[in-house]
């Protein structure tokens, strides 16, 4: 997953061109081979954390265990590790361990991490708010995904508008953040309420958790998105992964204090 790595490599590479100990021509030749892995049923990206500064991440659901199985053992094979596999149920994870890959699981979130990288120095400061424990599936995915990419994060729970003074006992917490992640169903309206309070960037997400008219979390999407705090951006329902990449990019930006 670290980007480091990849950048490593590809000096190493160029470095090995500059001494003249590889030939330009041999050099473009494996920086062309090596963009992706074709095992069949899946191309593997292994340039992404070059790219984008986070590797390939293995969308778990519609998967059999197989699949995922062969597709994190050809990129541990690519000595690619700390492998993030989302939306992953617990036949993917057996797979993964019957194949003889290091694999920590995470019921609630439904999150993997294969090879997972013991000694990460986690830096910064990501705040992961929910309104409501039904929305800890939610919260989880996006938390334990930023922890993964090495960011240091602080979880706020059941903080709901509900209750708001269980969320004005944390604003120290939330004034502190460098970037806080809101994970809220029903109305939504967590979002807004936290963006009214702090001067950094907010990552709103609606989850499908609420009553029927809350149409599968469309309700509290709609809300978000018409929120009338400043600085508050909105990530698809359900999706705690993509905030969490955001957020790890937010935290990661240099003259951020």
């Amino acid at each position: 997953m670290d980007s480091s790595t990849e950048r490593e490599k590809t000096l190493r590479l160029l470095e090995r061109v500059r001494e003249g100990s590889l030939r330009p021509e041999e050099a473009l030749s494996r920086m062309l081979i090596e963009p992706f892995d074709d095992i069949g049923y899946a191309n593997i990206d292994l340039h992404r954390a070059l790219r984008q500064g986070v590797g390939e991440v293995i969308y778990g659901a519609g998967k059999t265990p197989e699949q995922i199985a062969g597709i994190v053992t050809a990129m541990l094979g690519k000595r690619i590790s700390n492998i993030l596999i989302t939306r992953v149920g617990q036949a993917g994870v057996d797979a993964m361990e019957s194949a003889g890959i290091p694999v920590e699981y995470h019921p609630i979130a439904r999150l993997a991490v294969a090879a997972p990288d013991k000694n990460m120095t986690r830096v910064g400061d990501i705040v992961v708010a929910s309104a409501g424990t039904s929305d800890m599936p939610v919260c989880e995915e996006a938390a334990l995904t930023c922890e993964t990419l090495g960011d240091r994060v602080t979880r706020v729970y059941d903080v709901g508008v509900a209750g708001l003074h269980r969320l004005l006992a944390k604003r120290d917490i939330l004034t502190h953040a460098r970037v806080i992640v809101v994970v809220a169903g029903m109305e939504g309206a967590l979002a807004s309420v936290v963006g009214g309070l702090v001067s950094c960037p907010v990552i709103a997400v609606p989850t499908s958790v609420g009553y029927g008219a809350n149409f599968g979390g469309l309700s509290a999407l709609l809300s978000m998105l018409n929120s009338c705090a400043g600085g508050v951006s909105v990530v698809n329902i359900d999706n705690g992964f993509g905030a969490a990449v955001i957020a790890h990019r937010i935290n990661r930006m240099e003259g951020i204090a």
